[in-house]
């Protein structure tokens, strides 16, 4: 969409919202706002509601991890508005001791993305009607999507065959597939590959 139409959107959205807005900003042709924990419901709802915005279609609501910031995680919403035709990202930063409030009773769609930043980052969201793990296994230790989290030392779940039953074992991982000369394939051989003959005689 053109920048204008952003620029429109952008100031009707900061008016309307006031101070539950932090702040506003138009990149990669698209509106961001930022908002505080607290407000993400009734700005969602908003966003929702009003004839002139009608974000009524919920795309999805990702974790981001910044391990160096006081508040590492940011959610971030997706919304479109199928008939104005545009696009909005709202985003919340948080601690993983800090809980977002849920916005399910505002979109159900996001009852999954929640459950799924809760299971890969760790972050808590209050209200939601039944915040359990979604992706990793039971008894898992952790969030898997978190940049501080080990690559080595958990177990991994797999059917053995012999046992007939589910086995937890000590996650191995294979050197032989960790080892890189980077090297082209044409460099690095002892051995003369078909071809180079020509270009070594063009050469001389």
């Amino acid at each position: 969409m053109d920048i204008q139409s952003l620029k429109e959107l952008q100031s009707y959205v900061s008016e309307q919202l006031g101070e539950k807005l932090d702040e506003s900003a138009i990149a990669f042709d698209e509106l961001t706002l930022n908002v505080m924990a607290s407000n993400i419901v009734p700005v969602l709802r908003f966003l929702r509601d009003d004839v002139q915005t009608r974000f009524i279609s919920f795309v999805d609501l990702c974790g981001v991890d910044y391990p160096e910031r006081k508040n590492r995680f940011e959610v971030v919403y997706h919304l479109m508005s199928p008939s104005q035709n545009q696009r909005i990202r709202i985003r919340v930063a948080t601690d993983p001791d800090s809980p977002v409030p849920s916005v399910v009773e505002v979109f159900p769609g996001a009852d999954w993305f929640e459950r799924e930043a809760y299971d890969l980052y760790g972050i808590l969201f209050t209200g939601h009607p039944d915040l359990r793990r979604l992706l990793t296994d039971y008894g898992f230790e952790g969030h898997p999507l978190r940049k501080d989290f080990p690559l080595t030392g958990f177990t991994e779940v797999r059917y053995d065959d012999e046992k007939k039953r589910v086995v937890y074992e000590p996650v191995q991982l294979r050197q032989e597939f960790r080892n890189f000369d980077f090297l082209s394939p044409w460099e690095g051989t002892d051995y003369v590959l078909p071809g180079d003959e020509k270009a070594e005689k063009k050469a001389n």
